[in-house]
């Protein structure tokens, strides 16, 4: 199966545990792999044939900065659902970087990463 890889979306996004971090917000950096097949925009060169990752990054960025988590899990999680929702796309594959963790030691940053398969019927 073919993929569409966008890497290193980044926002300035208000979720945490901390309220602080709801208040003040923090760097976010997404990765995302989206699994479908491309062989028609292949062979015709034509947009409809595939997915606009223009619509998916702007879908990114206005659920990162729109809405507010205590967990990066939920907000990878609601992204993976909208992207289901607005495109087909068999599977997604999407990494959460927080760029700057409240935490000491310094981290260059704390993530996570789930892989979601489209539900049959759905």
């Amino acid at each position: 199966m073919d993929k569409i890889i966008l890497k290193g979306i980044r926002f300035h996004g208000y979720h945490g545990i901390a309220e602080a971090e709801r208040q003040l917000g923090q760097k976010y950096e997404i990765d995302i792999e989206l699994t479908t097949d491309l062989s028609a925009a292949g062979k015709t060169d034509d947009l409809a044939h595939t997915i606009n990752y223009a619509q998916v990054v702007q879908l990114i960025v206005e659920i990162g900065t729109q809405q507010s988590f205590q967990l990066f899990e939920t907000l990878a999680e609601t992204i993976v659902e909208a992207i289901f929702a607005q495109f087909q796309i068999e599977e997604v594959r999407i990494t959460v970087k927080k760029l700057s963790p409240p935490i000491e030691p310094t981290l260059t940053y704390a993530g996570v990463e789930i892989h979601r398969k489209r539900k049959p019927n759905g």
